[in-house]
């Protein structure tokens, strides 16, 4: 426990604290250090690709949803699966924590991250198209982060047939996504519980038997998704919209306090303009989860006739995870009065502001929501896993298997008890999976750049040839 609690101080404590006036400090981390420079350089080298390539995003989003004959899945499927976890914990408990923590100003360091998080995606989505191969259990491609560290770090003719630092990307990654597995049951089981008194043994039971019908199947995971995220993205954006109209005279309000306490205008003189910023920052990361190398693993299952694709189509899900889903739980919790939710935090926020908008419905229908959209972070963590239970233990089946039945105890473990150990577990896996991810990404960075400019130079739109 000592040395986990060192490697979560070093990943996620303040590394360098920086004074600020009014006596308040402000404390980076490991991974803001990594992660945020890494995304201003992504996005120069890019060329700004962010707000200039955006009306490209969407063109390629509307081309692959055409159904044609694939090896694989499509880019969209891929982009699918990505948002299943994107569009999850992150952006209901993370919101609702940096809020929690950092106030309203928070939001808009969320927006700042999302906006450097979608070059780092392109990056590293595009470098997974790249270096991508056959995969021979599940049909279709497979890749991510461990097969391009792989070939960064062993040439082709070498003896040697694994990367350490790719080994340590793959268990990295298969622990966060186990850690993750519990934190999901245990926010279902309680906020069943609150909904609708259910005692979380029954909540839990129904939760591990649906997902065991559904992973333990061969390829029934990225069918589901294709009908959970459409459906619990539309209906949760919907609501939002209708609250946001509601209370539209609120709203110059809002975006005032998200502004001023962005920028620390009261935070200054309270001494807290530290934490505004670096909440904001940890839970943009943590929620759109760009450069963590979790969603090349989906990416590189896509069969697309463009590397660069992929990347535009990952970094369009970074925009829809932070700048559309965890702008809309921000936004009601915001319009919810302050003294009603002073004091509060967790889960009891997020449901007390919804009772506030919409009465019991609405603590009905955010308890059904998280269903959906852990539910589907959880299938969509099981995807993430293959290629890396693949990279560690070859292509079988036992291998596989194993690591579905392990998810699914931790998914039963986690909706009967909480643990913060296990919280803390996704947050040092995050956390590791992305430093190593970052060791590989800034040397293969310029492959993924040549891979733009081809793109762009073939003209966009057009079938261009692969890397």
């Amino acid at each position: 426990m000592d040395i986990f609690r060192a490697v979560y101080n070093i990943l996620w404590g303040d590394l360098i604290t920086i004074p600020l006036p009014g006596g308040s400090s402000l404390g980076l981390s490991l991974l803001v250090l990594i992660l945020v420079p890494a995304g201003i350089y992504f996005t120069i080298r890019t060329r700004f690709l962010p707000f200039r390539m955006f009306p490209e995003m969407i063109r390629v989003t509307v081309e692959n949803t055409a159904k044609t004959e694939r090896e694989g899945i499509s880019g969209v499927h891929a982009l699918i699966v990505s948002t299943a976890c994107r569009v999850g914990m992150g952006n209901l408990v993370g919101v609702v924590a940096a809020i929690s923590a950092g106030g309203a100003g928070a939001v808009f360091w969320m927006w700042v991250i999302a906006l450097l998080g979608s070059s780092t995606a392109f990056v590293e989505a595009t470098l997974a198209q790249i270096y991508k191969e056959k995969d021979p259990l599940y049909g279709g491609y497979r890749g991510g982060p461990a097969y391009y560290i792989h070939h960064l770090f062993v040439k082709k003719d070498s003896r040697r047939k694994k990367s350490l630092l790719a080994v340590l990307f793959a268990i990295s990654g298969l622990i966060c996504w186990c850690g993750i597995s519990q934190v999901i049951s245990n926010s279902i089981s309680s906020s069943f519980e609150n909904a609708f008194h259910i005692p979380p043994i029954y909540s839990t039971v129904v939760l591990v038997a649906v997902a065991a019908v559904i992973v333990l199947r061969k390829n029934a995971t990225v069918r589901v998704l294709d009908i959970i995220v459409p459906i619990m993205a539309a209906c949760y954006f919907f609501i939002t919209i209708f609250i946001i109209v509601k209370n539209a005279g609120q709203l110059p309000a809002v975006f005032e306090r998200i502004f001023a306490e962005a920028f620390g205008i009261r935070q200054v003189a309270a001494g807290g303009i530290g934490a505004v910023i670096m909440n904001g920052a940890k839970r943009g990361l943590f929620s759109n989860e760009a450069g963590s190398g979790s969603a090349p693993c989906a990416a590189a299952a896509a069969d697309i006739s463009h590397p660069a694709k992929e990347g535009l189509l990952q970094a369009l899900g970074v925009f829809i995870d932070t700048l559309v889903v965890c702008s809309c739980s921000a936004m009601i919790m915001l319009l919810t009065p302050m003294e009603m939710t002073q004091g509060l935090e967790g889960m009891d926020l997020l449901q007390t502001a919804m009772q506030y908008h919409l009465g019991e419905f609405g603590v009905i229908f955010i308890a059904v929501i998280l269903w959906l959209f852990s539910f589907s972070t959880f299938l969509g963590i099981l995807f993430y896993a293959r290629p890396n239970v693949a990279y560690l233990f070859g292509d079988n089946w036992i291998s596989q298997t194993l690591y579905k039945v392990l998810a699914l105890v931790m998914l039963f473990v986690g909706g009967l008890a909480a643990y913060q150990f296990v919280w803390d577990l996704g947050d040092v896996g995050v956390g590791l999976m992305t430093v190593f991810n970052m060791i590989a990404l800034i040397p293969l960075a310029s492959k993924a750049i040549e891979s733009l400019k081809d793109y762009e130079k073939n003209g966009m739109g057009k079938q261009s040839r692969k890397q």
